[in-house]
């Protein structure tokens, strides 16, 4: 009877640890699809937004704040997801970059949104809207001569 009870209580811690061992696979199978999932939808988010043409202005900018909202209203939910998110946006960008030339015709508020994720596209945003500086520095330098006065 002791022989019986010790073999059912290996079986039974053996069986345990393969249950759990499999559910820690489970577990990490699903973080990794998760992070490629995010991956994936950011690099055809990055996709549309490079070939979008609005008909207006107020088109245009509607779109843009749909596309920021999801992306705060991510990274309010899920961190690690918006993380991937971001990263798979920063490699499309990154890709498109290498041959965005003069006949990619995109709007400033791409190069604006663009800007935020690679930083070469802020060259593109500054040429179109190159920043004035409203003041002049020189460095003016007087030299005044040492005196002392003393009293004895």
């Amino acid at each position: 009877m002791k022989l019986f009870k010790i073999v059912v209580s290996i079986v039974a811690v053996s069986l345990v640890s393969v249950g759990y061992a499999q559910e820690t696979k489970i577990a990490s199978e699903t973080k990794v699809d998760k992070q490629s999932y995010y991956q994936n939808r950011a690099y055809e988010d990055a996709k549309y937004e490079q070939q979008f043409v609005a008909e207006t202005k107020a088109e245009e900018e509607a779109f843009w704040k749909e596309q920021q909202a999801y992306e705060k209203d991510l990274k309010r939910q899920d961190k690690k997801a918006h993380k991937a998110y971001v990263k798979g946006k920063k490699d499309a960008y990154k890709s498109h970059y290498s041959h965005c030339d003069s006949h990619c015709h995109h709007s400033a508020s791409y190069y604006g949104h663009a800007s935020f994720y690679y930083y070469g596209y802020h060259e593109h945003y500054n040429q179109r809207y190159p920043r004035r500086s409203s003041s002049v520095s020189a460095g003016v330098r007087v030299a005044t001569p040492n005196v002392r006065v003393g009293l004895f």
